[in-house]
Formats: C-alpha cells, structure tokens, sequence
C-alpha cells in the first residue's frame, strides 16, 4: 500500500519512588510521593526549558501530565518502524531522566530510588493511557468510521493486551488480556478522563482542519514488546485504509460494548461469545478472524497486496499467527512477540519454579518489573538479549530516534528549530502546528501540513534564529 499515513503515539508513564529497607533499629525513611519524584525528575527539564512541558530536538513532545505521570508524544512518523524506533527512544530519554533524578536524590541526601513503569495500572487502581493517533482524511461519515472500528478496538486486546493480574473481589487472582480494558466507560466521546472513551472525538487535527481529521484511540495498552506496538499500529493502519476506500463494516457491531470489553479482557480463552446489535453471539477470536479475512480480501481484491512494505506483511502474519494461537490454545506460538504471553510465561514460569500463587505479592513485583523501562532493573532488555522477546528496530535505530526527528514529515522542521534555538539560546514558542520566535517582530510559521518536512518559511524563521 502506497498511501502515506502520520502516526503518533503518546504513552503515560507510572512513576514511584521506593526507599530502601532501615537499617536494624532505625526508623523507616520518609517517603517520597509521586509529585516529589516526578519533580525531581523535571527538574533540569525546567531548567533549561522553563516549563515541565516542551518540545525536544527529536520532534516530540515531554510533559507532566496530570496526576504526576510524565507523559512522552512521538514525533510524527509516517512509519510503523519508525514510529516503534520513536516509541522507544522516548522510554530511553525517560531512563535517561530517572538516572539524573536518582543522582539528584543522593546529592541531597533522600533515601529512594524512582522508578518509571509503561505500564497502564497502579497499585492504587489508578488508571493512566497509551494513546494512538492516526490522521485519516476528513469524510462525512467519521462517525461510520468509529462505529466499525470500536468492535475492531475491542477485540484487538486478545493480541496486543500487555496481560494483567486481575484481583478477584473475594481474593486471590485471575490473568486477563488487558489491564485497560476494565477502566474503560464509552464507546466514542469527545471526553477524555470524565467517561474515558475508547475513541475521542473532539476535532482536533493538528493540521490542516479542510483536510484531515485525527483518530485518537484511548483504548490500547502501553506495549513493552516492541512486536506488540508494531501489530497494535499495523493491524490499525490496515484496517483504516480499507475503510478509507469505502468498504463499510456494520454488521460486527456490539450490543453491549462496555460489557463485552470487560468480559474478553477476563477470558483468556477469548472464545466467550458476545452479542452484537444483529442478535448474533460471536467471541472475540471470531470477530478478529473476520476483521483479518476482510482486510486481507480487500487487499488481494484491489491488488494491493504486491505493495505491502516488509513490515506490513510482518503485521499480517503475526495477526494471523497470533489468532491461531488462540485457536489451538498455543501461547508459545507468540511468546516471544505478544506482551500478554510473553509475561504470561515469565510468570507461570516463576510460579512453577517457587510454588506460588497467582495472587503472591512475589508475582506482583515480576509483573511489574516486566515495565519497568530501566535497562538494568526491568526486564525487557535482558528478555530481548536472550532472544525470549523480539525486536522490530536496532539500538542504532533508537538511538538516532533518540536525537533526531523524522526525516521525512513535519518533525523534521520543528527537530531542527528547537535545537537550532537551543544552540542561539534564542527565546521561542513551539507546538505541533506553530513555530514562533519571542521577539519584538513574533515571527511565526503556521505548519499545516504534516507530510511536510520542508518549508522555505522554517528556513528563514532558522535564518532569523542565527542572526
């Protein structure tokens, strides 16, 4: 498929701060709250950029959101690959930040060591979100549009759910899909934390409003398994051009969304059938290999399939292989792609090798640690060096991600601006649509356009800059 799509993803990070046990008498160490740690953790942010909220030299966007999580928006990428190598580096400038503040922490004298956790559940059963974002065409039928997707939305956590220890109300524990899942209240809303919706409305495009509008997904678990984000955006990705052409999709639609959300988070068999509105029962695996049947049709129907870049056709085989897994109850089909069964085996693994229940607070601390995104207290980078977890990009990759913004949208223009701002100490104001100087003139480029990552404006805007 030819077609270009702008990719986006914005990930909610857990914080905490753990003080070390007292030594033999002593008193506990005070502790230090979540806005403590978190302003530890901003606090050279602010130095340099007077704010808890900016724009970084990679395109995207850092910030304090609210409830102390730090907040990391990707750059704009036009890439599924891209978009996993930007999804990462921003977990790497985050591990780069928690160092610091653990420093500054031991300079002053604190007991504690804060951890970061992309993960979408504390242990308090605050709730915070992985947000996707995909800017589709403006069409009439926007609201068609959702209504096809919200079954899709639904039913997509049986592959891309990062797997959750679920308390049982009269205690001990049950392993679901999702830990999202049980936090969501509506199908589409322009409300974002009020009725937190699977799909937010409110038209807010980032770009030019006669041409585009923006898909903004809430529902998606924050992926540690770099596999899991590639099939959570590429399954979309496909699905959305399909629907872009034309094709409608009624007949999948739930009767009871909200219920049936919870209910296929809990069953880890997904073959618990749902109602949709036609009064026909269909489990989530069903509806899934309804929803890859049709887009996989469409492709070889409209000769498309000859075009599928390498990744895409990554996408469409883990797809299908991750629904055959269901199918034949198999999870080690998928076990080293899927977070849900990647996690699933570290912990029937651990439980097996020390005899534990689900519900051991042992086996809470490894589910936890399994999002930790610290290289060397979590457990993804040791996970992937012993090849039980996959990987799309290259640390190059992520590296690079990590300091320079896509080449090929708008990113490119607002990278370079901000660190051409930087390097003058020139005083200016950036978001995903202005590029401003604060000076006497205010001058200021209007990007509308995020396919774009050149602009003769932007180059006299940075020419200004110098002088």
């Amino acid at each position: 498929m030819t077609a270009r799509r702008i990719f986006g993803v914005e990930t909610e990070y857990g914080i905490t701060c753990a003080a070390p046990p007292p030594a033999a008498g002593a008193a506990p160490h005070p502790p230090v709250s979540a806005d403590d740690a978190a302003r530890y953790l901003f606090r050279k942010v602010v130095q340099w950029g007077r704010s808890s909220n900016v724009f970084l030299r990679n395109g995207a966007r850092l910030y304090l959101d609210v409830g102390s999580h730090p907040e990391y928006a990707t750059a704009e990428c036009d890439d599924v690959r891209q978009l996993v190598a930007n999804d990462r580096a921003g977990e790497a400038i985050l591990d780069r930040m928690v160092e610091e503040a653990n420093a500054l922490l031991e300079q002053e004298g604190v007991a504690g060591t804060i951890h970061l956790f992309k993960n979408n559940l504390d242990s308090a059963g605050n709730s915070f979100g992985c947000h996707e974002n995909y800017l589709v065409r403006r069409r009439r039928d926007f609201q068609a549009m959702g209504d096809a997707l919200v079954p899709f939305f639904i039913t997509r956590q049986i592959l891309t759910g990062a797997g959750h220890l679920r308390p049982r109300a009269g205690g001990g524990a049950t392993y679901a899909f999702s830990q999202r899942a049980d936090q969501m209240w509506d199908a589409m809303s322009s409300a974002t934390t009020r009725s937190r919706p699977i799909i937010n409305t409110r038209d807010e495009p980032h770009g030019d409003a006669d041409l585009y509008r923006r898909m903004h997904v809430i529902v998606g678990d924050s992926s540690v398994a770099e596999t899991t984000t590639m099939l959570k955006v590429g399954m979309t990705d496909l699905l959305l051009g399909m629907l872009e052409d034309g094709v409608r999709v009624r007949d999948l639609a739930l009767a009871e969304p909200m219920r049936a959300i919870r209910e296929i988070s809990h069953d880890t068999t997904a073959t618990l059938p749902v109602e949709l509105t036609s009064g026909r029962r269909m489990s989530a695996l069903a509806i899934q290999e309804e929803f890859l049947a049709r887009v996989t049709g469409y492709l070889d129907a409209e000769g498309l399939t000859a075009e599928l870049t390498a990744v895409q056709r990554r996408v469409l085989e883990l797809w299908e292989r991750g629904l055959r897994a269901l199918r034949e109850q198999d999870p080690t089909l998928v076990d080293t792609e899927l977070d849900w069964a990647i996690k699933g085996r570290l912990i029937e693994r651990y439980r097996a090798r020390h005899t534990l229940a689900l519900d051991d607070p042992r086996v809470a601390r490894l589910s936890l640690a399994y999002h930790d995104i610290s290289p060397t207290r979590g457990l993804a980078t040791s996970l992937a060096r012993r090849g039980l977890m996959a990987r799309l990009t290259t640390d190059e990759e992520v590296a690079a991600a990590v300091e320079t913004p896509p080449a090929t949208t708008r990113a490119r223009l607002r990278g370079e601006f901000v660190a051409r701002a930087q390097e003058r100490r020139r005083d200016v104001t950036v978001d995903w649509v202005h590029l401003k100087i604060n000076d006497a003139a205010q001058r200021t480029v209007v990007l509308k356009d995020p396919f774009a990552p050149v602009d003769e404006r932007v180059d006299a805007l940075m020419a200004a800059l110098q002088r």
